[in-house]
């Protein structure tokens, strides 16, 4: 039985969630292996829609064991409230598991992230302000919470006392801001100590464990490739690995337990936050995706930015992160054009790159190199094979797969959970 990476291969938002529940409903445990409350997936079960930021898709699946890596830096206070919220709606939340070793999201941390936001100013990145930065910022310079000190309460309050000592400075001497205590850090932290304590576990014994016994446990990366800290568009990434490779550091799994790496991938291209985008589109068309294909983001409410499927984003992608298969969603959002362009390759200066040029300069100013394909006006919302789709959808699918340089193995016609065309088995 495999061990299958879902990842985005764009800038996030290409329905990972939808993906990770389908392959979840099949699977043993589903694990989130990076990034925190500062992405968001949609799932839409039937009639039901559930909006979910910190929690991995597979907890909305009964029998799954859903489970928070150690590469996740968790808002405890998020965490609750989303628990409770799916309580609410009855959906059985017991089997989830948190590693002692995850990152936690101190007060300070959300409090430094929208300071430092403001403080740039034009030159800002365009986070969340949700504190995610500034809790890998404290990790990688050691001087992080995990989980596992809520339960020694002089190892807590030492490491509060350590990591405020610079950041209060910070605070009143240029942020002009009041000084946070030990005190109020520690209280607000240790409040959600004896809830969290029955769901911590060492993941990555249970994962290997899990492995050992045949069971399927599906990764889920949280934001996507083009925003990973190393192979994303940087500075305008997010903190953590979103790539492939992520789900090993975030989860405790060595690379070769990995069977399948599948890239989820819109048919057209969208992104939030700063950053260089070449197929955005800044007219009526971009309105026309976004309206059409309700982008705005499920965690902050943001209009995405939108703009053409970009085959040299697709190529990057697959090699970046291994990709065995692409699942292809919103199909449908693209019915009624005339035209479809696509981004073959990108003229930066006069010089034709066929893929993602090495340095941010050139990527910044590369212009998309287009190729039209003919659209379609049926409505595809209902088609289950890919037989079903119209000449023209299959031919843009066909297209689309050629030279992104990795099998379409799924597409996505609809928001519902079963509105999916199956080419290839994920998990076979």
């Amino acid at each position: 039985m495999p061990a299958v990476v879902v990842i985005g291969a764009q800038w996030g938002d290409e329905g990972k969630g939808k993906a990770t529940d389908q392959l979840g409903s099949h699977a043993d445990y589903v694990v989130k292996f990076n990034g925190g409350n500062n992405a968001g997936h949609t799932v839409v079960i039937g009639d039901e829609k559930y909006a979910l930021h910190l929690l991995p898709s597979g907890i909305l699946s009964p029998g799954v064991t859903p489970v928070i890596g150690n590469g996740v830096v968790i808002d405890l206070e998020v965490l609750f409230q989303e628990l409770d919220a799916l309580i609410e709606r009855g959906v059985d939340v017991s089997r989830l598991l948190v590693s002692s070793d995850a990152h936690i999201i101190a007060p300070y941390n959300r409090t430094l992230d929208k300071v430092t936001e403001r403080f740039l100013g034009s030159r800002k990145i365009g986070t969340t302000g949700r504190g995610i930065g500034p809790t890998y910022a404290d990790k990688i310079s050691r001087v992080g919470i995990r989980v596992q000190d809520l339960f020694d309460e002089h190892i807590l309050r030492q490491k509060v006392q350590g990591a405020l000592e610079q950041k209060n400075h910070l605070f009143v001497k240029v942020y002009n801001r009041r000084a946070i205590t030990v005190e109020e850090t520690v209280a607000e932290l240790l409040k959600f100590a004896e809830r969290l304590r029955p769901m911590i576990a060492d993941a990555s014994i249970v994962l290997n464990r899990a492995l050992d016994d045949g069971k399927i446990v599906v990764f889920e990366a949280g934001q996507a490739t083009m925003l990973d800290v190393d192979h994303g568009t940087y500075p305008f990434v997010t903190s953590s690995s979103s790539t492939a490779g992520g789900a090993c550091t975030g989860s405790g799994i060595g690379p070769t337990r990995i069977d399948r790496v599948v890239g989820v991938i819109k048919a057209y291209t969208t992104r939030v936050g700063e950053g260089p985008f070449p197929t955005e589109l800044l007219d009526e068309m971009g309105e026309h995706l976004r309206q059409t294909g309700g982008e705005f983001g499920v965690t902050t409410g943001r209009p995405r930015r939108c703009g053409w499927y970009d085959a040299v984003v697709a190529r990057y992608s697959g090699r970046i992160n291994g990709l065995t298969d692409l699942v292809l969603t919103k199909l449908d959002v693209l019915t009624g054009l005339d035209k479809i362009p696509v981004c073959v390759a990108y003229d930066v200066a006069g010089v034709r790159h066929d893929e993602m040029p090495m340095n941010q300069s050139d990527f910044h100013h590369a212009v998309p190199i287009l190729e039209e394909f003919d659209g379609w006006t049926e409505d595809i919302t209902g088609c289950r094979t890919f037989e079903e789709l119209p000449a023209n959808a299959q031919a843009y699918v066909l297209a689309l797969e050629a030279m992104s340089g990795t099998r379409i193995s799924a597409i996505g016609v609809g928001p519902d959970r079963e509105a999916t065309i199956t080419r290839h088995d994920l998990l076979g």
